[in-house]
């Protein structure tokens, strides 16, 4: 599966579970951390972690483990590392705060139409 493939299964999951505004971000030549970042967000910290049970359940059908899963006790950001595409899982609070799309460049991001 492709960094880009991995980027859209973990959006259509985000959107299974109602996830509002997901992008998915083309980070490839701005940083060696990962290809893709999926930014999305839920409305409250209980549909933060649904989203992130249902991106984890979703790729771990197709036989991908996260590297790492961090945010959940609080789900204010929840982050999700499978290597080359990292999902953040905001709420519209903290999402507005740190502002990931235009810290990496939004005009990269693709809203993801899943």
């Amino acid at each position: 599966m492709t960094s880009r493939q991995l980027a859209k299964r973990i959006a259509a999951a985000a959107a299974d579970k109602k996830a509002r505004d997901t992008v998915i971000l083309d980070i490839r030549g701005k940083t060696t951390i990962a290809d893709f970042f999926v930014i999305c967000e839920g409305d409250t910290d209980r549909q933060v972690r649904a989203i992130v049970d249902s991106i984890e359940e979703a790729c771990r059908d197709a036989g991908v483990r996260p590297l790492s899963v961090a945010g959940t006790d609080d789900a204010s950001w929840a982050c999700m590392d499978y290597d080359a595409v990292i999902a953040h899982i905001f709420l519209p609070g903290e999402r507005t705060f740190y502002d990931l799309e235009g810290l990496w460049g939004a005009p990269d991001s693709e809203r993801a139409t899943v």
